[in-house]
Parts: C-alpha cells; sequence; structure tokens
C-alpha cells in the first residue's frame, strides 16, 4: 500500500510538467486570451490554470534571473506571454497521445451530417504523416451499438430517406413506432444517436441507436420542415428546460459528485449537507435514480417523489422480509422467481 501514494503523485507531476510545457506555445499563440476560454480549451478548471501561471512564473533558463524566467502580462482576466524562455513549439504527440488522435478524428470522419467533413479527412492526413511510425498499425473505427442497426441510419441520412421506426422509451416503459425523417447520426457519451424529425411528436427529437427495435427506409424521401433545427449538444444529450420536473435533494459527502455530473439550478450548504435541485424527464426517472443513491439522501421536493420513494422502499423491504427456503416447492414459490 505505501507504493501507491508514490506512483499516483508521479503520474500527476507528470501530467502536470506535459500541461505546462504545453501552454507556453498555447498561449503564445493566443495573446490577450481570457483565462476562463483557456481553461475551457485545456480540460482544467480556472483554479488550476491560475496555479500553472504562477508556477510558470518561477521557470526559465540557467541563471533564473529577471531575464531569463518565463514572463507574461496580465490584463484583467486576459493573459500574455511576454517573455517563452525558448519553449515557443507544443511537446511531439507520444504514442498513445497520437493514436488518441488518429482515432478521435476517425470516428469524427465516420459520423454522417458532420460539416467539412472534408477539412477532417485532411486534418486526419497530415497528421497520420506527420506522426508517421508512432501509429503503426492502421486503425478501423466504428461506432458502438448494434454495427448493422447504425449502419441503416448512417444509410438512411446520407440518402436522404425517410423511416420508421419502433422505439423503446424506458422512461415511459412503452414502445411505440414512428416516422422519422433523419438529420444527422451522432455520438454523444459514448453512444450513438439519431437526431431527426420525429412526425409523431412534429419535432426534432434524439433516438438512441440500441433503444431502436426495428426500423424500417420508407421509399419516400425524408422532408424536414423549415423550422426543425439540430440542438445544440455540446452539453449533452439532456437539455435541462423550466417544463421538466424539479427536484430537490439533501445529499452526503458521498454524493456530492452530483453536482460534476448532472446539470444543477442550485447548489446550496447545509451544515455537513448539500442541498442540490436539477431538473429531471420525469419523476419515474427520478425515483429509480434516488433510490440507487443510498441512506445519505432526502428527498426535499416534491412530496410525490418522496411518496414514491418510500413506497418502493417498503416494498423492497417487505420482499426480503419473507425469504424463500431452499426446502420450498418451486411450484408454490413461482411467482418470486
Amino acid at each position: 500500500m505505501s507504493g501507491a501514494a508514490p506512483r499516483a503523485g508521479s503520474r500527476a507531476s507528470a501530467d502536470r510538467l506535459a500541461r505546462l510545457l504545453n501552454l507556453v506555445p498555447y498561449l503564445l499563440a493566443r495573446p490577450g486570451i481570457e483565462i476562463a476560454e483557456a481553461a475551457g480549451d485545456l480540460g482544467v478548471t480556472e483554479r488550476q490554470l491560475r496555479e500553472d501561471l504562477e508556477l510558470l512564473w518561477v521557470c526559465g533558463l540557467p541563471g533564473y534571473g529577471p531575464g531569463d524566467l518565463i514572463d507574461m502580462a496580465f490584463d484583467g482576466d486576459r493573459v500574455t506571454i511576454t517573455y517563452d524562455a525558448g519553449i515557443d513549439r507544443p511537446l511531439r504527440l507520444t504514442p498513445d497521445e497520437a493514436l488518441a488522435l488518429v482515432v478521435a478524428l476517425r470516428m469524427l470522419a465516420e459520423t454522417p451530417g458532420v460539416a467539412n467533413r472534408e477539412a477532417v479527412e485532411r486534418a486526419l492526413a497530415k497528421i497520420e504523416d506527420a506522426a508517421g511510425d508512432l501509429v503503426a498499425a492502421p486503425v478501423e473505427v466504428r461506432l458502438p451499438g448494434d454495427t448493422g442497426r447504425v449502419e441503416q441510419l448512417r444509410a438512411a441520412v446520407e440518402g436522404g430517406r425517410a423511416l420508421r421506426i419502433t422505439y423503446y422509451t424506458p422512461a415511459r416503459d412503452e414502445t411505440t413506432e414512428r416516422v422519422i425523417d433523419p438529420l444527422r447520426v451522432l455520438m454523444i457519451g459514448g453512444r450513438t444517436y439519431v437526431e431527426a424529425w420525429c412526425r409523431r411528436a412534429e419535432a426534432v427529437r434524439l433516438f438512441r441507436a440500441d433503444r431502436i427495435d426495428a426500423v424500417t427506409e420508407l421509399a419516400e424521401p425524408a422532408v424536414v420542415p423549415p423550422q426543425a433545427r439540430p440542438h445544440d449538444l455540446r452539453h449533452g444529450a439532456f437539455r435541462p428546460s423550466p417544463d421538466l420536473p424539479l427536484i430537490t435533494l439533501r445529499i452526503g459527502r458521498g454524493e456530492r459528485w452530483i453536482t460534476e455530473y448532472y446539470p444543477c439550478e442550485r447548489v446550496e450548504s447545509d451544515g455537513e449537507r448539500w442541498v442540490v435541485s436539477l431538473r429531471v424527464t420525469d419523476l419515474g426517472w427520478a425515483r429509480r435514480f434516488v433510490l440507487g443513491l443510498g441512506p445519505d439522501v432526502e428527498v426535499v421536493a416534491p412530496a410525490e417523489l418522496a411518496g414514491q420513494i418510500h413506497e418502493s422502499a417498503v416494498a423492497a423491504l417487505e420482499a426480503y422480509a419473507h425469504p424463500v427456503s431452499a426446502d420450498a416447492d418451486p411450484a408454490a414459490t413461482g411467482d418470486r422467481q
């Protein structure tokens, strides 16, 4: 156990060193960039970026005098590198980084409906050429999920054909048949979706490929109304809106991850516990979500959700209160199998 902490610390230090070495050329190419924007681009918090900048300020060339150290100028929340100490080029890609970049670009190139596909393919060709032996073997990328189903959806998008689908909605535990006019196939959170105009809902909807039980390509072309617009999916498939149910929970320390994983409208401290409010698709999903969190969660509102969870918990306890004997007649206990 004593060796785990040093290895974790060494890894964190190596990650930070790589980040610092790339930070200088990044800022040189973007003089006057806002710290918030830079933090978003680099995938770190503003606090972490400010700590990195403070560390860079004492790094530089041997001698370590005023003219040797990396220097920068701040204008409010904007930063500009004024002396780079020779760190004006980003690090070369490691084999893992080169492979990850190639895979990401290939996945983007394989996704129908992507704008400027030619630009993606040109960038991919340049990176593969520059990477050389770093990517030793050819890379083939397929979107996850039912390959045949995904290929059907892609073909419909590229061919501009309407589809009839049978779709399962777990939140309502129902299966419906719909005719859709596909707009694009895309990846969100590791899952494949088709975004389409749904004639049943008369709106643009997202359909998860693995929840489409059947799909038939129709002889008619897809007809997308002029008012149909693709959704902004930069923050995921779920889009909170005022018309969705709002739930409020009082959570313990172990459940604070909720505030990072789900978009919350309100987060307040209540001593050792936090009070969080967030939108949900429906109360059925919220009931399953809260039941899976454990005992250190209390439903503040709505009362209907608290009642549903109480009923589910009581039913579960009653089921455990009557265990099935190993010698019991299977026919008599068939309803419990």
